[in-house]
């Protein structure tokens, strides 16, 4: 098994399994956490796109390096994944923050009508 065929298997894996946590918690944490999972998933599938097996680092110093083109790993996977990260991190940090608002609205972070029943009587 492959280096790239690990990361797909990986990727794949993490995402459905955050997939399975949206669709079935109904705790706005619990989802939010799913989102995160998900989120790692589709990076590590960048990242698994952008790898090349036998890759060198892509600065080109000299002509030496200007003759290995094509075993240069493409640097735009891995700047789309930093980017996605601090994406990622901000747009937590606010969902973070309406689920407090939530909290303090309803007592409570459930979605669940039954559940919010249960808490009110």
């Amino acid at each position: 098994m492959s280096l790239t065929n690990l990361f797909l298997i990986s990727s794949t894996s993490l995402i459905f399994v955050g997939l399975y946590g949206i669709l079935t918690k109904k705790n706005i944490v619990r989802i939010l956490l799913s989102l995160n999972i998900i989120e790692t998933g589709i990076n590590l599938l960048i990242v698994a796109f952008g790898y090349v097996e036998g890759g060198i680092t892509p600065i080109i110093t000299s002509s030496e390096s200007i003759a290995n083109l094509a075993k240069m790993v493409d640097p735009m996977p891995q700047a789309l994944v930093l980017t996605s990260i601090v994406i990622g991190l901000g747009t937590t940090a606010f969902a973070l923050g309406l689920t407090i608002n939530y909290y303090k609205n309803f007592g409570t972070v459930s979605i669940s009508k039954e559940e919010e029943e249960e808490i009110n009587e």
